[in-house]
């Protein structure tokens, strides 16, 4: 792998104009090909094989008028003062707003809520229900504004109009949250090398890479529907990693011109050791992300993938065009004029810098420090031992929204269960009397503790699948309503008995109720997984047992304070206000699996990055403690720079509309916090001090096994050296290499 990415590396300083013509030619085709294309982004869930999943797809085809997969909106009436809407002035105000829904673009059908019994039994509120002949994502501005204008004409006619239902949520776009990411970065890239040269070069090719990942993910939206949370979260993952590995390998290749190496040489032994740690690196987070889509939703599925592709972009970017735009910069990099008097003197070998203070602090005091870091951290996790996990609903919209008043005044009015009605299917066309099954159907739902209402069976054409609509007493997503969905699945299998038909639950609160528990029952098997693969990479890195176990160990410790954040901010309403959280509610489903990947990944980063570097000085004949320390002296201010900018990027999606991405920026911004300073940069160095030689120990037999992909590049420079010497006069540059042996390992 060292000697691979050597030879990759200098073939890119060699060729950088051909290797930059090449990058630039690729990213204006995509250019042009996502401007061509007109993607449609999708919001909805499927979970294929449920049996709420079964029943839409069979009330897409038996009842097409009904659009089961379209979007929907619920217009709400209330008059003020106590009046009637259900006579005089109120009553024609409604019956010309609905007549003028049904006139309104894209929509198939509005129910009458006179018609329907839509109407409060005080007679101050009714609503209308509209559904539309196309999916939430396609609904045009048209429509929507078509819904806004009945709504201020309801209003001036001194009614109060509030509109909710998918069709009016607007799709998840990219807004300016990544900016503040972007500016942060510069920053601290520019402090952290004291060069706008070496600050900037990891920025434009973070920028070039995530430029390149967007615009793919949307010509693959206009082939796959992708979900339209897919491009958010890509380039939100997609400009972290891409900076990372960018400041990773320049750091190594200013080091490496410090040591005396030509600029061509530098970048070789850079990527040869720097860039292996980023490939490995890179490959868990690539595992952790696309082991997403082994949970069967597809939402995952294309969030884990897009976010995959762009981490995968970030790496090919750091090892072909960055060695390329090095080639460009040559010795410039190490100069800079914004360098301070303590960084000039620490490249002078003069006094020791912060990171091996600190590093050599905790080697003093590992069992005192190991059990502040771990107490700390479980001290924070106990939030999230009250985790509690639905899909969002207008219930968790923002308070004054229109959304979230017409929830409120539908519960005011109906009871909480009309704000989540569900669609039960009788399939009868295995019965010899479907009309008598749809009957029992009713009857069977009329009995059960938790139903309000049952609606009439209406029949499809042939008249052999009924639709009943049955409401519950209780709010989506309460328990009762969970326990209900599934007490009339377990009545299924007796009505089949007994009537020969089918009888299936569906609607957004069952789908929803599906999701959560197909994501709850994938959570340990994906967590097997993506641990599994992702040891077996430290394992093949590292050449160890333990290391490989204590970073997994850490990773679980960041992994419940994250979570134990994310809780106490989004559910318990802790600081709720100053991070702009307008609403308490349970933590969206998705979360938590979202963030054992994407934390799991990059938690393994920085183990990557940091102990990479011990092994390097340890295989060097250093002692335990001593290696420890070296890696700090060499890798302790990147990676504090790395994990600054990471929560940078992360934080910043704190400040975007949508629920979702901003409890994942959140989260990924503790992560990080955690797992960088806290774990990483304490925990670790004090576990691998008490752990001594033995942190290194490899059975033999496993070391027979396991292929040396020297990642710490020591076959590399065992044949640099060995090369040198057999040709003193080559001046550091090598063209065939041979690796040898390795010391110690």
């Amino acid at each position: 792998m060292a000697t691979f990415l050597y030879r990759l590396g200098r073939l890119a300083f060699r060729r950088r104009r051909l290797v930059t013509l090449l990058w630039i030619l690729v990213l204006a085709g995509l250019g042009l090909g996502a401007v061509n294309t007109s993607g449609n982004a999708i919001d909805t869930f499927t979970v294929p094989g449920s049996q709420s999943q079964q029943a839409l797809d069979l009330l897409g085809k038996e009842f097409p008028q009904a659009s089961a997969s379209g979007a929907g909106a619920r217009v709400v009436f209330q008059t003020a003062d106590g009046k009637k809407i259900t006579s005089g002035s109120a009553k024609t105000e409604v019956d010309a707003l609905v007549a003028e829904l049904k006139t309104a673009p894209q929509v198939a059908s509005v129910s009458d809520p006179y018609v329907s019994g839509t109407v409060s039994k005080d007679g101050t509120i009714a609503y209308t229900q509209v559904t539309y002949k196309v999916a939430q994502a396609d609904v045009s501005e048209a429509a929507k504004d078509a819904l806004h204008k009945v709504a201020d004409e309801g209003d001036k006619a001194g009614l109060t109009v509030s509109v909710g239902g998918t069709a009016v949520k607007e799709k998840a776009t990219t807004g300016p949250t990544e900016l503040i990411g972007i500016a942060v970065a510069a920053v601290v890239l520019v402090i952290t090398f004291g060069s706008l040269a070496a600050g900037g070069l990891p920025l434009l090719t973070a920028i070039f890479g995530v430029a390149m990942a967007m615009l793919s993910i949307t010509i693959a939206t206009h082939l796959w529907n992708l979900s339209s949370s897919a491009p958010t979260l890509a380039l939100m993952l997609g400009l972290a990693v891409a900076i990372d590995y960018a400041l990773f390998i320049v750091s190594r290749y200013r080091n490496e011109l410090k040591d005396g190496q030509d600029p061509e040489e530098a970048v070789g032994r850079a990527l040869g050791t720097a860039g292996s740690a980023v490939v490995f690196a890179g490959l868990t987070v690539i595992i952790a992300l696309a082991g997403l889509s082994v949970i069967g939703i597809r939402m995952m599925t294309d969030i884990g993938l897009s976010a995959a592709f762009a981490v995968a972009i970030a790496v090919l970017i750091a090892l072909t065009l960055l060695p390329a735009m090095l080639g460009f910069a040559g010795k410039r990099i190490t100069k800079g004029r914004l360098k301070n008097g303590r960084m000039r003197r620490l490249e002078r070998g003069e006094g020791e810098s912060m990171g091996v203070r600190w590093g050599r602090f905790v080697t003093r005091n590992p069992v005192k420090m190991l059990a502040v870091s771990v107490v700390g951290l479980l001290a924070l996790a106990v939030p999230a031992l009250s985790l509690e996990t639905a899909m969002p609903d207008d219930s968790v919209a923002a308070p004054a929204s229109s959304a979230r008043v017409a929830y409120d005044t539908v519960t005011q009015g109906f009871g909480a269960g009309y704000n989540g009605p569900l669609t039960v299917v009788v399939d009868a066309r295995g019965s010899d009397n479907a009309k008598t099954a749809a009957a029992d159907a009713v009857t069977l739902l009329g009995t059960m503790d938790d139903v309000a209402s049952v609606s009439p069976a209406q029949f499809n054409a042939s008249g052999d699948v009924a639709l009943i609509r049955a409401v519950p007493k209780s709010s989506p997503n309460s328990q009762e309503t969970i326990d209900l969905v599934s007490g009339i699945r377990d009545h299924g299998t007796a009505f089949t008995k007994d009537t020969g038909a089918d009888m299936m639950v569906t609607g957004t609160t069952a789908l929803n109720i599906d999701v959560a528990t197909k994501l709850s029952d994938a959570l340990v098997p994906y967590l097997a997984v993506v641990v599994g693969l992702a040891l077996v990479l430290l394992l093949l890195v590292f050449r160890s047992l333990l290391v490989p176990l204590k970073a997994v160990v850490g990773f679980l410790l960041s992994l419940c304070a994250t979570l134990g954040v994310v809780v106490a901010v989004f559910q318990w309403g802790w600081l709720a206000g100053a991070l702009g959280v307008e609403q308490s509610a349970p933590i969206t489903s998705i979360l938590p699996i979202f963030l054992v990947g994407v934390v799991f990944g990059l938690a393994m980063d920085y183990e990557v990055f940091l102990v990479t570097r011990m092994r390097e000085a340890y295989v060097h004949g250093a002692e335990p403690t001593e290696a420890v320390v070296a890696g700090f002296r060499h890798s302790a201010r990147v990676v504090t720079a790395a994990a600054i900018i990471m929560i940078s990027v992360f934080g910043g999606f704190l400040l975007d509309d949508v629920l979702l991405v901003k409890s994942i920026g959140l989260g990924l911004a503790s992560a990080v916090l955690f797992d960088a300073f806290v774990v990483r940069m304490t925990l670790v160095p004090a576990v691998m001090t008490l752990l001594g030689h033995r942190a290194w120990a490899l059975p033999k037999w496993l070391d027979r096994f396991l292929p040396n992909v020297d990642v710490e590049g020591e076959k590399l420079r065992h044949a640099l050296a060995e090369q040198q010497d057999a040709d003193p006069e080559s001046d550091g540059r090598h063209e065939s290499l041979t690796p040898a042996s390795p010391g110690r390992s």
